[in-house]
């Protein structure tokens, strides 16, 4: 089959999922074992495979794209809004990766969540939580991955809380939502302005219309920085990042989904997708590149003091997703998106490993009492390294590749950006290492017996870490004796891709990799005598000095929050319930009822049952009507 014919049936990748979710949703309660798990995972492997197979059919120079149109869903005069796919350079790429790592991550909730009561249900939501995806990163125009973008926020709710017995994941999952609902709203006032201005939301129309909007007008700023907004919300930058570490409520395949392959990067998709409006935005891209660099750093610091072995990932994805908004700022779409094709590898794998480190130890969480578990814990040892290689950004690893464009853009900018994104990098580096080594050496500081996952936990860590080993060669720079394919690819749907342009000698390139590697070999050696060679084990949060405890304390972000918003919205909540609904409301409401019924007392007297009574009244009754009558003429 050809492109065109592979697209036309593109509408079974979401299909299939969203078929997988309602078919297991309505028969949760007759499925039995693991029946649930091996269907919801066929529905996103087929997904994956007519993906690829349309990814290797796709020709950019003869077709860059195709609109399939499947029915008119808004039609009214002066808007016309149809629910239509686009299958293009981007959308591919994404596809790939939601299906790619979403079927892994299913198989390895097989084995994960098998002895969970509520496993079918947990299936249904995944399920539907790709389906969600699908739809945000394969819409033809802005409504339809609006569609998807509260698909997502509503199924990361229903995870995140998937166990709601216990108060505290309840809590973390209507921060999220609050959280998201924020982002959305900057999202939906930038598509009214959008629609207003251009008359539609399709892709393409909205970007060939663009250049007629001059570069900086307040218009372009606007709609960009709402976008970027809504972008903030779902990517979790500052100063809506706090719910992405609470997300850790949920089960650790749900962390790795969102985490790795799709809520977290769908607002990176949406501004490589709106890259022709930023570039008309100068001011909007310094925002985007102030507020990434300033989330990179800030949650970097945070990970650094963290115990629990997922926090510590979750505030790396938070980090890592500011050094994308970096790139972003900058202009480098293609090194943002390579760098999240890169990351879901390794994050995906690191979350699946530490997942399978909980499994091992029977639920423990705190790194503190691991150790010793390379020995135990072989296979998942292993792919955790190559994660941990990965992620600190080792040479022949894909991050090497992926934050090197990422470095080498802000390098191009200004050696003092450049010097920022390298502290985060090296910040980055030594967290990652400090979690692998007082998780797998030394001795074992636990009481749980540790014991190896099964081979339906292990197969997708394999999978996982050869992807985190070979897919920097998707973009391999010329420097290395690449062509930077995934650039010119992505090239053909996001036109924001054609500016890039890196103007850095070898030699200066070759230089940056070598102060990089160099202060990269440094930190892990400073990491190994630290946590190897001494196992040094941080105290509680409280207990340690000012300036630590300021920075393991998320540097009272969260209670700075509680201050500002939470706790003065639920003051005013409780006088407006005492207020406006018990005494205004409910007043208003009571008073109605009793005037009622006092009316209907009164009036009940005069049905006394004396028929001469009614006569007279009947008699007078008649007497006034004709004085009315006689007055009136």
């Amino acid at each position: 089959m050809d492109f065109q014919q592979l697209a036309h049936i593109a509408w079974l990748v979401p299909a299939l999922p969203l078929f997988g979710a309602l078919v297991i949703a309505a028969l949760r309660n007759k499925l039995k074992g693991n029946t649930a798990g091996y269907l919801a995972t066929a529905m996103t492997s087929i997904a994956f495979v007519i993906a690829l197979l349309a990814f290797i059919a796709h020709k950019p120079a003869e077709q860059a794209s195709a609109l399939v149109h499947l029915f008119n869903w808004i039609d009214i005069p002066g808007m016309e809004v149809a629910m239509d796919l686009r299958i293009d350079a981007l959308s591919l790429t994404m596809m790939l990766i939601v299906t790619g790592i979403g079927s892994l991550i299913h198989m390895y909730s097989i084995g994960y969540m098998h002895d969970d009561k509520r496993v079918n249900t947990f299936f249904a939501l995944l399920n539907l939580f790709s389906f969600a995806m699908l739809m945000l990163v394969m819409g033809g125009n802005f409504l339809v991955t609006f569609i998807g973008w509260e698909g997502v926020g509503l199924c990361s709710y229903l995870l995140i809380g998937f166990w709601y017995t216990v108060p505290a994941y309840n809590y973390a999952a209507r921060k999220a939502f609050v959280m998201n609902r924020i982002g959305d709203l900057g999202f939906l006032i930038a598509l009214v302005m959008i629609a207003t201005q251009f008359g539609t939301l399709d892709y393409g129309t909205v970007m060939d219309k663009s250049s007629t909007v001059s570069t900086g007008s307040p218009w372009i700023t606007a709609v960009t920085l709402l976008l970027f907004v809504g972008a903030i919300g779902k990517s979790a930058q500052l100063p809506l990042f706090t719910w992405l570490p609470d997300a850790m409520a949920g089960p650790t395949p749900v962390s790795a989904l969102i985490h790795a392959a799709t809520m977290v990067t769908a607002g990176i998709f949406l501004l490589v997708r709106s890259s022709a409006l930023f570039a008309l935005a100068p001011i909007t891209m310094e925002v985007v590149l102030i507020v990434g660099l300033l989330t990179a750093v800030l949650t970097a610091t945070i990970g650094v003091f963290q115990n629990d072995i997922k926090k510590v990932l979750a505030y790396s994805t938070v980090s890592q997703l500011g050094l994308m908004f970096v790139a972003l700022g900058l202009g480098a779409y293609s090194a943002a998106m390579f760098h999240v094709t890169t990351h879901a590898f390794f994050k995906a794998l690191l979350f699946l490993g530490a997942g399978s480190v909980i499994h091992a130890l029977g639920g423990e969480q705190d790194i503190r009492k691991m150790g010793g578990l390379k020995g135990i814990t072989k296979t998942t040892y292993v792919t955790f390294l190559i994660g941990t290689l990965a992620i600190a950004g080792i040479p022949g690893f894909s991050g090497f590749f992926s934050k090197d464009a990422i470095l080498m853009a802000a390098y191009q900018e200004h050696p003092l950006l450049y010097a920022a994104t390298l502290g985060v990098s090296l910040l980055t580096c030594f967290y990652m290492f400090r979690l692998l080594f007082l998780t797998f050496f030394g001795t074992y500081r636990g009481k749980a017996h540790a014991h190896e996952s099964p081979s339906l936990m292990t197969v997708p860590l394999m999978v996982l870490a050869v992807g985190s080993v070979v897919a920097g060669v998707l973009n391999l720079p010329h420097i290395f004796g690449g062509h930077e394919t995934m650039k010119h690819y992505l090239e053909t749907a996001a036109e924001g891709i054609y500016g890039e342009h890196l103007h850095l000698s070898a030699a200066t390139e070759w230089m940056l990799m070598g102060i990089t590697v160099g202060l990269i070999v440094l930190v892990i050696w400073y990491a190994h005598g630290r946590f190897v060679k001494k196992t040094t084990l941080d105290a509680e949060a409280d207990e340690l000095p000012y300036f630590k405890r300021l920075i393991a304390r998320k540097w009272y972000i969260d209670e700075l929050y509680a201050k500002l918003f939470e706790k003065p919205y639920g003051w005013l909540s409780t006088q407006l319930d005492a207020i406006m609904e018990k005494r205004v409301v409910d007043g208003a409401v009571n008073f109605t009822g009793s005037s009622t019924m006092r009316i209907g007392k009164l009036v009940r007297r005069v049905q006394t049952g004396n028929m001469s009574f009614y006569l007279l009244a009947m008699v007078v009754g008649i007497i006034g009507f004709l004085m009315l009558t006689i007055w009136g003429v």
